[in-house]
């Protein structure tokens, strides 16, 4: 009798267990439920950029919507169609204008948007930078490439493709700080680590294939033993494919570019273009709305005012050549 009540009681204390158990955990998942951070579809995060029409943005550009559709909120992509600070200034304050709950922002130029920041910040709209920052603004993050380190991975690849001897030149954008540093991280490297090579000229592409490849032919027609061009951006790159096949030194000049756009990826492929960096864009992306949410939610520690955020998120370069190109095609 003592051993058939013993069984009882032990069998009411584990249904007594479960029970609390069961409501504990439904409990919590109720209050996770309820306190889950989302926004609402009026909530609207917008995306503005330069030469909108440019692949290079699709990457960034899914990354932030990913992360809308994670946060349920609405967002936008704006733009310059070309390469024109003014015009993006424009397209900044009409941005600005409709109040949006926060922008992310690649800018061509390092300063000239900074008083349109500012006064989107004063107003209360959250603005993280991405791709390309303005280091003096009002922008609460910037997240993007170490581009000077970037510049280091390619003259390190640039000395192994040439074994460390010859002169090469760089096709870059000088005005947008991005491709400053990039160019001034290769310089750098080149001068310091390789004695036997020599950054004998960089020329401005201005991001475009047709004055990118006649760069390229000048730097070839000044100085005949060129062995290699970094180009600091992908239309560039391509445009030195296209100048190199065009005169036949494909096989004597390596390429280093940037990005992994189809035409670039192309050239690799077919080994016009020797390697190039691929940047984390979708983690720009991706991160900035993350960021941006946070900001408007005040979802974020401050302390003696310090930034509510890390002022710098690096998401990072990898480097592409023929042997693993297949990988970055999209699936």
């Amino acid at each position: 009798m003592r051993i058939l009540l013993f069984f009882y009681l032990l069998l009411i204390g584990l249904f007594v267990g479960y029970v609390y158990n069961y409501q504990t955990t439904d409990s919590i998942e109720r209050e996770w439920s309820e306190n889950e951070l989302t926004g609402n579809m009026d909530e609207t995060y917008v995306m503005v950029t330069f030469q909108v029409g440019i692949d290079y943005w699709k990457r960034s550009l899914k990354g932030f919507e990913d992360a809308a559709e994670a946060m349920n909120v609405s967002v936008e992509y704006r733009g310059a169609t070309q390469y024109d600070v003014d015009e993006e200034i424009t397209v900044l304050e009409q941005v600005i204008a409709k109040n949006p709950a926060g922008i992310a922002v690649s800018t061509m130029d390092p300063r000239a948007l900074n008083p349109v920041i500012e006064n989107a910040v004063d107003a209360g709209i959250p603005v993280v930078m991405f791709d390309s920052d303005a280091p003096e603004s009002k922008a609460y993050s910037f997240l993007g490439t170490d581009n000077y380190n970037a510049g280091v991975e390619a003259a390190n690849k640039m000395a192994e493709l040439l074994d460390g001897e010859g002169e090469v030149g760089v096709i870059t954008q000088p005005h947008q700080l991005n491709h400053q540093e990039r160019t001034q991280g290769f310089q750098d490297t080149i001068f310091v680590e390789y004695p036997n090579m020599k950054v004998v000229s960089i020329k401005d592409g201005r991001g475009e294939q047709t004055l990118s490849k006649t760069a390229a032919e000048d730097i070839m027609r000044e100085y005949p033993d060129i062995a290699g061009i970094f180009a600091t951006e992908a239309n560039g790159g391509v445009g030195v494919g296209l100048a190199t096949v065009a005169n036949n030194r494909q096989d004597s000049i390596k390429i280093i570019s940037f990005d992994t756009g189809k035409g670039t990826l192309d050239m690799i492929e077919d080994g016009v273009i020797s390697a190039t960096l691929a940047q984390g864009t979708w983690e720009m992306g991706y991160w900035s709305l993350q960021f941006l949410f946070h900001l408007q939610h005040d979802i974020v520690e401050q302390e003696n005012d310090s930034m509510p955020l890390p002022r710098f998120v690096d998401t990072g370069v990898t480097i592409v050549t023929k042997e693993n190109v297949d990988s970055y095609y999209p699936q």
